[in-house]
């Protein structure tokens, strides 16, 4: 019977990470990777960026080449998708009905884009979450192209950007008042809105979305509540994702995202989650929370490997992501939602602010606009108002 060693189900970056760790530290037993996408893992962010610009080409977003798997005798399951999960008997179903035993288990399906039911069969609808959808998308980009983006968060943000980069009319719909209101507030929301339509994006708020109409397969036309009508050639949705865990359904861990503690271990003896399939906890707050940002992933796929050979994986960073949109670099690091008040530092108008978000005057979040270097600084404000020195031991405890 072959080896059990450690399973991983995920291609993505938890999932490399977590491979790579192992490999890295010793561990010398068998490593698998069940890979849903036909391609071997890559870098999800230049999706909606370089790779869809053009900038770059596909072997440029891989993680590792080929050889790398070979050589670290890394076995990739590609084209193939987990169905069910037994833990009692520590096996995986797959979709060819094959079973595939394990000692320890990675959750790392990540999340899949929300549809919007009544867009469902129209050829020139996409979502960006793949490599396919790159490339089917990239193929709609054509100057004087008139791309629909239905939603107002990053993704579609990025794409309209990129879009607008290459000569496409774009308008950009949103539900909300303000893009990112939830999350960053209404005044934050109309920069992010006045930013688009300053590089010619037409941007719709609460614009709420009743129906599509068109022929032979492709969407023609987008009709709003109150009777406007959106011409399009091609249409994006960007309203969110979920976490890719149905697969998960009886195995006693929950399928709407798997808590974790800090070091991705879950209710399973031997089972662990990372990425944007858990819901890890974050001692700074004492609550469990999504991350879904690249660098927790690549952090909590390490953690995960460590912690499954026995080390201590540390205490996690705080939650931070990126964005390019117009040759403007945005970062965000923390949790805004957890604040009560924001101030502005800089000049919004001239695209060079930093906004920190505080709670009880303590920064718990920050978003800076063409200011990189702001960013470190902005993360020890945080991690100093939530893990004082005396504290840091218990902390460290936590994770």
């Amino acid at each position: 019977m072959k080896e059990r060693g450690v399973l991983i189900v995920g291609g993505g970056l938890a999932a490399q990470r977590c491979a790579e760790a192992l490999r890295r530290r010793g561990y010398d037993g068998a490593v698998r990777m069940v890979c849903a996408e036909p391609d071997p893992p890559y870098d999800r962010p230049p999706l909606s960026k370089e790779l869809l610009a053009g900038t770059v080409g596909e072997e440029a977003v891989a993680y590792r080449p080929s050889w790398w798997y070979e050589e670290k005798e890394v076995e990739l399951l590609l084209g193939t998708r987990a169905e069910g999960l037994d833990p009692v008997a520590r096996t995986v179903r797959l979709d060819s009905g094959a079973e595939l035993g394990y000692e320890r288990l990675l959750i790392a399906t990540g999340s899949g884009a929300r549809r919007l039911s009544f867009l469902s069969g129209f050829e020139n609808v996409h979502a960006l979450r793949t490599l396919a959808d790159a490339r089917r998308l990239r193929a709609e980009l054509a100057p004087g192209a008139r791309l629909a983006v239905v939603g107002a968060g990053f993704i579609g943000q990025e794409v309209a950007a990129t879009a607008r980069e290459l000569g496409a009319e774009v308008t950009m719909i949103e539900a909300l008042e303000a893009p990112l209101a939830p999350i960053l507030g209404a005044e934050l929301g109309a920069w992010f809105a006045e930013l688009h339509a300053g590089e010619g994006v037409s941007v719709l708020t609460g614009a709420r979305l009743e129906s599509a109409s068109g022929r032979g397969g492709r969407v023609e036309e987008l009709a709003l509540a109150g009777g406007a009508k959106i011409a399009c050639d091609a249409v994006v949705v960007g309203v969110g994702t979920e976490p890719a865990t149905a697969w998960l359904a009886g195995s006693g861990l929950d399928e709407s995202g798997v808590p974790t503690d800090t070091a991705g271990r879950t209710a399973l003896p031997g089972v662990y989650a990372a990425g944007d399939a858990s819901v890890p906890f974050d001692p700074r707050f004492g609550a469990h929370a999504r991350t879904e940002h690249w660098d927790a992933a690549a952090w909590q796929g390490a953690a995960v490997a460590r912690a499954m050979l026995g080390e201590h994986p540390g205490t996690p960073p705080l939650p931070s992501f990126w964005s390019d949109q117009y040759g403007l670099r945005i970062q965000y690091v923390g949790h805004a939602h957890h604040a009560d008040a924001m101030a502005i530092e800089g000049d919004p108008a001239g695209r060079d602010f930093e906004a920190v978000f505080s709670r009880g005057g303590v920064p718990v979040a920050g978003l800076t606009v063409g200011r990189p270097r702001a960013i470190p600084a902005l993360k020890k404000r945080i991690d100093r108002g939530h893990f004082p020195a005396k504290d840091r031991d218990l902390a460290k405890e936590a994770a």
